[in-house]
């Protein structure tokens, strides 16, 4: 249950905490008094939409604080909380708070969240109703979520719909494949010939490099050869006038020992210098290309020029290409297989939908008229007594996320008329009265702890304002029910019963509320009543059972 309410700045809300308490709540006051407030402050809770408006008069921002105690619908909560990345309640306790204004910020836990995320968390804790709030009811889809709790079709729901999403994922799967474009027999033969191409060219980094470097040299054999020999015939003839200075060095040394020690090095330089001519000339003989070795090489080349102009600017960049290629490849040669394999796919999970659905679908049908009956009969204690209620099913040839078939609740309030859908109906009156007896008879299956019922007997009196106040009372017993009433016979039958009033002082309006128990409550239910007075104050005194 919602156990405290704090508003702060929130339109003519100065500073208010309220504790609410289990049951039913009443909560009365004069016209303009400030009850609007309530449903405003849990509408800012449950992440609706806020305007500036709001912001008491004077003030930047307004703020508003729910503390739940959640009990039945824990475990629903936390997963939620969980996958939306926040902690999970600490014990039971849950709270919410928003501030509006000057800065928006909302909390959940104390942690900060997005708006959706508050709506999301909100629709588990509060469900609330007013003389035009009946969407929910109207939905065909809520209706059928209605009607699977009173049958207490949970299981077979859940086991339908994740049938169905295997369904949808196959034939979805089987859509996008059938819709991608046809490959045809030219372009699967030129992949064939590209990755063949590719794949036979054996292409090698280390031996490309090495043939590149053998082909340039090859290329410019001839200057080379011309070059090193002429380079070969200079060193040879240094090494010739090297031996001619070496007998004369020799006869230096016969009449002057101290050229020994000045031309010390020169024997070692005679020597590099001969080994040097030495590798030169090998070099010029691995010179001398074998005329059939320069022809592979350069049709080698030619080869791997022709790919790279075919298929990329480098050797990576056409590995790439033939890659995507076979992959490419791979696809299409398999598209028949694939194409047999997801139609197979999307026969059988709709075999598993189809055996899902009919389960389901017995499950409703045979609950459907118990809940018709139970819905009629808290009708007719509200004032309908020649009303009649069904729930009309009907097939559909695709399956959609509900089942094979959908539903809707149809009413007649009047004898002779024919039974319309709950969307069509326009009476407001009618409407609120028909949402109190769906949700009386659906009170042990609603796993929402909080329902706020808006000045919904707006448009009833005399017996009917008693069998409404009697089915929240009712409600009461199974849920924690607010009731903003302006109903005399509604309030008397609250748990406990909370005063709005309105203050002027230093020239600013203020609205408080107050639990009014024993005569303060007598005059409160005197007052509605049509003014106190001695026969309002005895039938309020009598409605109180003071």
């Amino acid at each position: 249950m919602l156990s405290v309410l704090k508003i702060k700045n929130l339109a003519l809300v100065d500073d208010l905490t309220w504790e609410l308490g289990p049951g039913l709540i009443g909560v009365t006051g004069t016209t303009g008094a400030g009850k609007s407030m309530i449903v405003g402050a849990l509408k800012l809770i449950l992440g609706e939409r806020a305007n500036h408006d709001l912001v008491r008069t004077g003030e930047s921002s307004c703020g508003v604080e729910a503390i739940f105690e959640l009990s039945h619908n824990l475990e629903q909560v936390n997963t939620l909380l969980e996958e939306c990345g926040l902690d999970a309640c600490e014990g039971n306790t849950l709270v919410v708070k928003r501030i509006f204004g000057s800065g928006n910020k909302q909390f959940i836990n104390c942690s900060p969240c997005t708006l959706s995320v508050l709506k999301s968390i909100g629709s588990l804790l509060v469900d609330l109703h007013g003389p035009h709030e009946h969407q929910s009811l109207l939905s065909p889809d809520r209706q059928m979520s209605m009607l699977d709790a009173y049958a207490k079709a949970g299981k077979e729901r859940d086991s339908y719909r994740s049938a169905w999403r295997q369904w949808r994922d196959a034939a979805n799967a089987l859509e996008n494949f059938e819709n991608t474009r046809q490959v045809s027999d030219q372009e699967i033969d030129l992949l064939r010939f590209q990755v063949e191409e590719i794949s036979t060219a054996a292409l090698d980094r280390e031996e490309i490099t090495d043939l590149e470097q053998r082909y340039r040299q090859s290329l410019h054999s001839s200057r080379l050869v011309e070059n090193a020999n002429q380079g070969v015939d200079l060193i040879s003839a240094a090494v010739a006038n090297l031996t001619n200075a070496k007998r004369c060095i020799l006869e230096l040394e016969k009449f002057d020992p101290s050229v020994i020690e000045r031309v010390s090095g020169f024997e070692s330089a005679r020597v590099e210098i001969e080994e040097l001519e030495n590798v030169l000339r090998d070099y010029r003989d691995d010179l001398e290309i074998d005329p059939a070795e320069f022809a592979r090489m350069e049709r080698r080349i030619d080869e791997i020029e022709t790919l790279k102009r075919k298929y990329g600017q480098s050797i990576e960049e056409v590995l790439a290409y033939e890659a995507k290629a076979r992959n490419r490849l791979g696809t299409v040669d398999g598209r028949e297989e694939e194409l047999e394999r997801l139609r197979e796919a999307v026969e059988k999970t709709q075999s598993s939908l189809k055996k899902a659905a009919k389960k389901l679908s017995k499950k409703r049908r045979a609950a459907a008229p118990n809940l018709a009956a139970d819905i009629a009969s808290h009708l007719d204690d509200l004032g309908f007594n020649q009303s009649i209620f069904e729930i009309e099913f009907a097939d559909q040839d695709e399956p959609g996320p509900q089942g094979f078939e959908t539903m809707e609740f149809v009413f007649g309030p009047n004898p002779g008329e024919p039974l319309k859908p709950l969307r069509i109906i326009a009476s407001s009156g009618e409407m609120s009265r028909v949402m109190l007896a769906v949700k009386s008879a659906l009170a042990d299956q609603d796993s929402i702890p909080l329902m706020v019922f808006d000045e919904i007997d707006a448009n009833v009196g005399g017996e009917i304002a008693g069998a409404v106040g009697k089915k929240m009372a009712f409600l009461g017993e199974r849920h924690q029910v607010v009731a903003i009433t302006h109903m005399p016979q509604v309030a008397s039958l609250a748990h406990r019963h909370f005063l709005v009033t309105k203050e002027v002082e230093n020239d600013q309006t203020n609205s408080s509320l107050e639990a009014v128990t024993g005569k303060k409550r007598t005059r409160e239910l005197a007052r509605m009543l049509g003014g106190i007075g001695p026969e309002t104050l005895a039938l309020a005194t009598k409605m109180a059972g003071v």
